[in-house]
């Protein structure tokens, strides 16, 4: 078992390139399933409505990108004035911690010591630029295709689920993987939707909230907290940390420094503890603890696409639990407290 598992783990970390984009556009396709059949109702081909929806997502994801870019180029071109910013701010703390800086520049001194035999290699041009060149293929590559994957899966329309009844020998196994697969997309497509409305009434918020307390660039932290809203804990840490950046370079200040990270604190309060849980539903609410190890574990995985899909893939993980009586246990385990799985869904699965 246990070398199974770390063959798993070393797979799912080696095919990461080609995972990342396919678990990405089936989550996708699960957003989108019920507005498909909508349409499908109408009379409007899966085809139309996939192509539709792929532009649609294409638009939105250049616009956003190009909202980030020039804040982003700005800020790179302020890098200067940042670093002075930072150093006068946090400056009268230095002395604290002198002996320690000294003792570690004395040791890079000698570890980076010129001589015959040490070899030194100077990279090229700006460090961010670089990496950003360098990453930029990679991921339009992988972009483009969890488009295209997403634009089939949802022109198929249900070939899935009619290849899945056509699999299952018996009528009993084909009404019962009907169930868990119609449940789990319910449960999913619902849940994503529902935190995709969610995140982007908090990014509202935040950017007209920073808008209004006067910090430059107010829609990037609009944008900020809508994206990052998506990994549960570390995502408001996150966005609390760079718009408390943001604000200690900009203001001076200390009462409007503390505003703007104050201002996100509390959206992401009141998001997190009152309108998620309302909105949401007792049923897809998890363990915090397991939650947690989980979005860590897929950073880790799969960085930061890892922490997105942390979340969605326990959903649907207990979602399986709940149908099949051998791991309800791990479903009880999985929900928060006292959302425990009904004592009757083992009983449907015996009808």
């Amino acid at each position: 078992m246990g070398i199974f598992l770390y063959l798993s783990v070393t797979a799912l970390a080696y095919a990461k390139s080609f995972l990342v984009p396919i678990v990405l556009a089936f989550l996708l396709s699960l957003i989108f399933a019920p507005i498909r059949r909508y349409f499908d109702r109408r009379g409007i081909p899966s085809a139309v409505t996939s192509i539709v929806i792929v532009i649609v997502l294409m638009i939105g994801f250049f616009l956003m990108l190009g909202a980030l870019a020039i804040p982003a180029s700005e800020w790179v071109g302020n890098a200067g004035k940042v670093q002075a910013r930072l150093i006068s701010v946090v400056g009268p703390l230095s002395n604290t911690f002198k002996g320690f800086f000294d003792a570690q520049r004395t040791i890079s001194q000698y570890l980076t010591a010129s001589g015959p035999h040490v070899q030194k290699v100077e990279m090229q041009g700006s460090g961010l630029f670089s990496t950003v060149a360098w990453l930029a293929p990679s991921v339009l590559t992988q972009f483009i295709f969890t488009l295209v994957l997403l634009l089939f899966l949802l022109a198929s329309g249900d070939m899935f689920y009619e290849k899945l009844v056509h699999v299952m020998p018996t009528f009993r196994d084909k009404r019962r993987a009907m169930r868990i697969a119609h449940d789990i997309e319910r449960k999913l497509s619902r849940y994503l939707l529902t935190i995709t409305i969610i995140n982007a009434c908090l990014g509202l918020v935040v950017g007209t909230l920073t808008w209004l307390i006067g910090l430059p660039t107010a829609p990037v932290f609009g944008i900020i907290a809508f994206l990052f809203n998506y990994v549960p804990y570390l995502g408001a840490v996150a966005g609390i940390a760079l718009t408390a950046l943001a604000s200690l370079i900009h203001f001076h200040e200390p009462g409007f420094i503390i505003l703007p990270p104050l201002a996100y604190f509390a959206c992401t309060a009141i998001e997190g503890q009152i309108i998620t849980p309302y909105f949401v539903g007792r049923s897809l609410q998890l363990n915090t603890v397991v939650v947690f190890i989980a979005v860590s574990f897929w950073a880790w995985l799969w960085s930061a696409i890892g922490m997105i899909v942390a979340v969605p893939l326990l959903v649907a993980f207990r979602t399986l639990c709940e149908h099949i009586p051998t791991l309800a246990n791990y479903g009880d385990f999985l929900s928060e407290r006292h959302a425990e799985t009904p004592d009757n869904n083992a009983a449907a699965e015996t009808e």
